[in-house]
């Protein structure tokens, strides 16, 4: 259980988050969605402690407060999936394995590889996870280097995982391959989302809506749409964009 309680945020006196409160179950996905400038990212980096909060508690299972945990304590139990992807020069293998606190068997890595999809095009290539890669020059595709990044987070194994806008830079198709990877990564973790699309934010257990720092709904995909507000709105206007093309 994640907890914020009264949680406000600003830089050289703009308000970025006002007031917010909410809790996250363990296990549970939540999906932050809002306009550019809404809070999202800074909401997570709260949680994350790259930011520290002006006002307010981040409380883990009911009893931990945020600084009573050090930052790097944090950073081995949570593993962002970001928009923009990295790899630096080396071998496929070692990219994967790069960062990783623990020695893991060639069985957890193959087990890892197949979960996420990586195996499936790496299988393609002449020298396999011996393949070297680099930022600067590569064969891969931004999907494949994304399924990449949810391979190395899949294999640190964290309690929380955050990703931010993760397929926005990919095509349809791509999508859902990127998708169901991510579902494997999800679960049996407390998962916070950032997306635009709604087709990534519909099964998720809570729907923040964020406006100008604040909460303005929340609530499942369902009694979102029954409230007939913003979100609705928004889904609906996508929905027939859908349907119409």
């Amino acid at each position: 259980m994640i907890k914020l309680e009264n949680i406000c945020k600003s830089y050289d006196e703009k308000t970025v988050l006002d007031n917010i409160m909410a809790e996250f179950p363990d296990d549970s996905i939540t999906c932050i969605m809002g306009e550019s400038g809404a809070g999202k990212t800074t909401l997570v980096n709260l949680i994350e402690r790259f930011y520290e909060v002006n006002i307010g508690e981040i409380i883990f299972d009911d009893k931990v407060e945020i600084h009573d945990l050090t930052r790097a304590c944090l950073r081995e139990n949570i593993a962002m999936v970001l928009q923009d992807t990295w790899v630096y020069k080396g071998t496929i293998g070692d990219n994967l394995k790069y960062g990783l606190k623990r020695e893991i068997t060639e069985e957890e890595f193959r087990n890892a590889c197949r979960e996420t999809f990586v195996d499936q095009f790496v299988s393609t290539l002449p020298d396999g996870y011996q393949t070297v890669i680099s930022n600067e020059m590569s064969s891969l595709s931004a999907g494949e280097k994304q399924l990449l990044t949810i391979c190395r987070a899949f294999l640190v194994k964290p309690n929380i995982l955050i990703l931010d806008e993760a397929t926005s830079s990919v095509d349809t198709r791509t999508e859902q391959r990127i998708q169901k990877a991510m579902n494997h990564l999800m679960q049996g973790r407390t998962s916070f989302v950032i997306a635009h699309r709604l087709s990534t934010i519909k099964d998720a257990d809570l729907i923040l809506v964020m406006k100008d720092g604040d909460i303005i709904e929340q609530g499942s995909h369902e009694e979102l749409l029954a409230k007939k507000g913003f979100y609705a709105d928004l889904y609906n206007s996508q929905f027939d964009k859908t349907q119409t093309a």
